[in-house]
């Protein structure tokens, strides 16, 4: 059967997230349709993942931790999957696939997914995934100009508006063609997204090991298509409360924990949930969230909405079941620390905050 739904990756994150939202919503006929997989890279280990994915008895989700103090374990079947293919082997199938079938993309290819080199501008299957996505438009736009959405899941600030003008400034050097462009202008919805949860560990050969707490933020437009109804899965009006509050409050504490683990020299397999196991260490981050990070939200209006995900965040930080360890989190650590810390700094003026300006001055 044709999948309307197109996934760009084969992450871990990806199987415990959009994956797993849309097999749940497929059982109450809340989604579109099953999903094309397609492998983008041509990592042969992730390629074993490829038969696993598409198995019709589905692959295991681990969901395991707390959430509202009540303690959670159980394990979904995730059976969204219709097929799982790779870009370096089935470039025309790929090709067609976007053309005729898709209605919606979603992509999700790592912290360097929108980085584009020369081979983008000449090759039959360029090595990026925004050359890929260029050439797959292309096809589309020559078979009949249908309209589709883009959700793009990289953690990118205003992701969709960076892939748009990524594929359109690579459209005017390679196709240079005024009707493709204004196509992708006017028919293509670009989404800003945000997604939000800890995928802490990968089963083999698909499946991984995931927090109950879990979000897909999608800014509204006209045309938009979601891709599933879920409670996970919400449309906003505006992303940037969503943004400002994972940024700054959990992927700030997780930096604010990596940095004591760094100065410590402290275990180097040591996780998220036992380093809080230190009530001085503890102290020091609820000290932080209390007394710096809730007063920059309260200015902004957003206090109780910063207080809630504190308390949520926390939670999620001593998931007894999540291995989720510093050394990971660690690194690129300064430049982390500079969005995670000093841009809140920047967002919040005039908010004195004593113990993080300690760790960005370094």
């Amino acid at each position: 059967m044709p999948t309307p739904i197109v996934q760009f990756g084969t992450s871990r994150f990806l199987q415990a997230h959009a994956d797993l939202f849309i097999s749940e919503a497929l059982k109450t006929g809340q989604a579109p349709g099953r999903i094309t997989v397609v492998q983008t890279t041509g990592s042969k280990e992730r390629a074993s993942r490829l038969a696993a994915l598409a198995d019709p008895d589905g692959f295991p989700v681990i969901i395991c931790g707390l959430q509202g103090g009540e303690r959670i374990e159980r394990t979904e079947r995730v059976k969204s999957v219709a097929r799982a293919i790779s870009t370096g082997e089935n470039w025309k199938e790929v090709r067609d696939i976007v053309a005729k079938e898709a209605e919606i993309l979603i992509s999700n290819t790592g912290d360097t997914g929108y980085q584009i080199g020369d081979e983008d501008r000449t090759a039959e299957v360029p090595p990026s995934f925004p050359g890929k996505l260029l050439l797959l438009l292309k096809a589309r736009f020559d078979a009949g100009r249908r309209p589709l959405t883009i959700l793009p899941c990289e953690l990118v600030s205003r992701n969709g508006d960076v892939l748009r003008a990524l594929i359109l400034r690579l459209a005017a050097e390679r196709v240079n063609d005024p009707a493709f462009a204004d196509w992708l202008r006017r028919e293509i919805v670009w989404a800003n997204t945000l997604v939000d949860r800890i995928v802490s560990e990968p089963l083999e050969p698909a499946g991984a090991i995931a927090e109950p707490y879990a979000l897909w933020a999608i800014e509204s437009q006209p045309d938009l298509q979601l891709p599933c109804v879920h409670p996970a899965v919400k449309r906003v009006d505006d992303l940037t409360p969503y943004e400002k509050l994972k940024l700054h409050i959990l992927n700030l504490g997780h930096t604010v924990l990596a940095e004591l683990w760094l100065k410590g020299a402290r275990d180097p397999h040591e996780t998220v949930r036992e380093i809080l196991a230190n009530s001085d260490i503890s102290a020091q981050l609820d000290r932080i969230y209390r007394s710096e990070v809730i007063p920059g939200f309260a200015a902004k209006g957003l206090e109780s909405e910063a207080t809630d995900y504190v308390a949520a965040t926390l939670e999620r930080f001593r998931n007894p079941f999540l291995d989720h360890r510093l050394s990971d989190i660690a690194n690129h650590h300064r430049q982390k620390t500079e969005r995670r810390i000093s841009d809140f700094q920047r967002w919040s003026p005039g908010i004195a905050m004593p113990e993080l300006s300690a760790i960005a001055d370094q």
